[in-house]
């Protein structure tokens, strides 16, 4: 195939079955938790059924531009994040731009959605909207530090900024790095449960306490394509969390393996503890990785002597 029609495919592909198995992981989930409380809960395509029905629903709010460019600056950051990160580690199928940037690019792209929501909830005026857009940056700030802690001392170790090198060097060593570094792979999963939304990191939203958080002012066609960059995102943090950690995927069948193992991990730990206070999650962001980041710098540079 021609190699500029295949990148076309790779990018025009990559959004639509990211947002497709997101959406079936998300219908497990909901069908898990109904099981938990006694009841038959709803359809697994139910997600989509929402989805497709918002974008079907008149407009409820508008407040300015940015109020309309905030989902689509959420949606870009989603989109792009997922299309330098590889599908698979080996062959150019859904591999997308990741020959063309590294891991650093990756971690400025995801920053680029929280950015786009406090922009636009920033116009709306809502309380509750601007004081889940504050929790939300505050969080994010303590989990880029676990996640740089553990991917930077991953780069380090490796020498190299490069996703695609370091799911090689798994794939050559036959060893994932949760395995080989585990106390990295451990400081990493707080920013994932942070980066997933799962309890104890869920403060965001949490409906009892900001009412439904950033997203009180959005409705219909709004709601809907932040519905579906929701569902894009977490497959891109669930896919670069197999690449970097789990070395990767080599078919279909291990990558869904991979991917869903981690959404159950978070879906179920989230589902035993109870939601820290803001302060309290910070906290235990800045202190318990920086601890661990100490230790694993240590362990790592005695093996290098």
């Amino acid at each position: 195939m021609n190699p500029t029609l295949s990148l076309v495919l790779n990018l025009l592909l990559a959004p639509i079955v990211g947002y497709l198995i997101a959406g079936i992981y998300y219908g497990t989930y909901r069908q898990i938790t109904a099981r938990i409380h006694r009841r038959w809960g709803p359809p697994l395509i139910q997600n989509f059924i929402d989805n497709f029905k918002l974008f079907s629903k008149k407009d409820a709010a508008s407040h300015g531009m940015m109020f309309h460019l905030g989902p689509i600056i959420m949606s870009a950051g989603s989109v792009m994040s997922l299309l330098f990160i590889p599908f698979f580690n080996h062959g150019t199928l859904f591999s997308g731009l990741s020959t063309s940037g590294n891991l650093l690019l990756i971690t400025y792209l995801m920053v680029i959605g929280p950015l786009g929501n406090a922009l636009a909830v920033g116009v709306s005026g809502n309380p509750f909207g601007v004081m889940g857009v504050v929790r939300g940056l505050t969080r994010m700030i303590g989990l880029e530090i676990a996640f740089f802690i553990a991917i930077g001392l991953l780069m380090v170790t490796y020498n190299t900024t490069s996703l695609l090198d370091i799911m090689n060097i798994q794939a050559q060593t036959g060893v994932w790095n949760m395995v080989a570094h585990p106390l990295l792979f451990i400081i990493s999963l707080f920013a994932f449960l942070g980066f997933m939304g799962s309890s104890p990191f869920d403060m965001v939203g949490a409906p009892t306490e900001v009412y439904s958080g950033p997203r009180a002012e959005f409705g219909s066609k709004y709601l809907g394509i932040l519905m579906t960059q929701s569902m894009i995102f977490t497959f891109a943090k669930l896919l670069l969390w197999v690449n970097i950690f789990m070395g990767g995927a080599s078919n279909w069948f291990e990558l869904i393996a991979k991917t869903y193992a981690l959404f159950l991990f978070q879906a179920l730990w989230g589902a035993v503890f109870p939601r820290f206070k803001v302060e309290q999650a910070v906290d235990i962001l800045w202190k318990v990785p920086a601890v661990l980041g100490v230790i694993a710098a240590i362990i790592l540079q005695i093996q290098k002597m």
